[in-house]
């Protein structure tokens, strides 16, 4: 009866190590103390987290190491704001989809986000509700933006 109860627990632990395998994984750029982990929380049941920056240097030297399918990334950040690293990683070669995550209602932030190649354009007070539905989005190659943004011409 231990035998099987063991082999149980030991299936159980590969099918959970499985699930996490295949979940999309996410890199959170944030420089604002305590927001990436609030961004964690609203999207850990559906991705996973990969690591979480501060900067944009760092967004990018991270980016190109662990090769997240999602960027999730603010604009003002030190050292390289998020749009400038997104440039900068569009123009390496860089395959993850692009997400912004911002407090930038202004439809020239939202424009100039997506001229870079996002696909996405969150303002925070939506996160709870927008964020995992425009990463969704992004990862079918869709845009996405925060109803009420305007940003075409």
């Amino acid at each position: 009866m231990a035998g099987n109860m063991s082999q149980v627990l030991l299936l159980r632990a590969r099918i959970r190590r499985a699930g996490q395998l295949s979940k999309i994984k996410v890199l959170l750029a944030d420089d604002h103390p305590g927001f990436p982990h609030l961004v964690e929380s609203v999207l850990e049941l559906t991705f996973e987290i990969i690591g979480s920056v501060s900067d944009g240097r760092s967004l990018i030297d991270s980016a190109i190491k662990l090769k997240p399918d999602v960027i999730v990334t603010d604009i003002s950040m030190p050292i390289l704001n998020g749009i400038e690293a997104t440039v900068q990683l569009m123009k390496s070669g860089c395959e993850s989809k692009i997400v912004f995550l911002s407090i930038h209602a202004d439809p020239d932030f939202v424009r100039t986000c997506l001229s870079t190649g996002a696909l996405g354009y969150v303002i925070k007070p939506r996160m709870a509700t927008e964020l995992v539905h425009a990463i969704q989005e992004a990862l079918a190659g869709r845009i996405f933006v925060s109803p009420g943004l305007s940003y075409q011409n």
